[in-house]
């Protein structure tokens, strides 16, 4: 299930940000998953996306856009089951195994869509998101490969639309570069405030961080970096 990125409304760039769709082939379990539930618990194929409608009777609503695996979206729906969460993940292998925690945790309070976040973050309903994950993205190294990173001005700005004033904006990475790329990009932008007060602020995980096995594999060239962002009051 896919949806148009439309040039003419935000100029957006009609490539790929990540690589593989798909990896080893899926087991029966898996398959039988991605088959009869996903389409049950996946957004809407067009129309407005309104986290509140999605999962009703939830006292607040959070995305995390490329959630791998789903160690942490999961964790995160289980530890906290009065919140309404929201994935969204190209890999098909990542969404299987999603499914499976929320199978096996019981998550009801979890919903999971297979694409690519910058084809439904224009339909999600402004200021609808308590919440938006985004931890440890493709860094995209090359510095001409910069413009392949996720966050850029046509995300930027769906981030301060969809966010409700006062919600949260995490971001993780554990490339030096993508660090400054996303200080450079959301430091000059009036909508968003840093939360950061000293160096322990980004250097030592939030409290409620939940390490996944990738993150534990070191495969950037630093320490993780932790960076909140607070969307401002209008």
């Amino acid at each position: 299930m896919t949806r148009k990125i439309s040039k003419a409304s935000d100029q957006r760039p009609d490539f790929r940000l990540f690589g593989r769709a798909q990896g080893k082939p899926l087991s029966a379990r898996q398959q039988a998953l991605v088959d009869d539930v996903l389409p049950k618990i996946d957004l809407p194929a067009d129309g407005e996306i309104e986290s509140a409608m999605l999962l009703p009777d939830r006292g607040a609503h959070v995305l995390e856009i490329g959630f791998g695996g789903g160690e942490h979206l999961a964790g995160q729906a289980a530890a906290h089951p009065d919140i309404g969460y929201i994935g969204i993940e190209p890999f098909l292998n990542g969404v299987a195994k999603a499914l499976t925690y929320r199978e096996e945790k019981g998550l009801r309070n979890l919903r999971l869509h297979r694409g690519d976040a910058r084809e439904l973050l224009p339909s999600f309903k402004t200021a609808s998101l308590d919440r938006i994950f985004l931890l440890f993205p493709d860094p995209w190294h090359k510095k001409r490969h910069a413009k392949r990173r996720f966050l850029q001005q046509a995300t930027r700005d769906d981030f301060a639309r969809i966010l409700k004033p006062g919600g949260q904006l995490r971001i993780a990475t554990d490339v030096k570069s993508y660090a400054d790329h996303c200080m450079i990009e959301l430091q000059g932008d009036e909508r968003f405030s840093w939360q950061a007060s000293k160096a322990d602020d980004w250097r030592v995980p939030p409290a409620d961080h939940i390490t996944t096995r990738y993150e534990s594999k070191n495969l950037g060239d630093c320490a993780p970096v932790f960076m909140d962002w607070v969307r401002s009051v209008d």
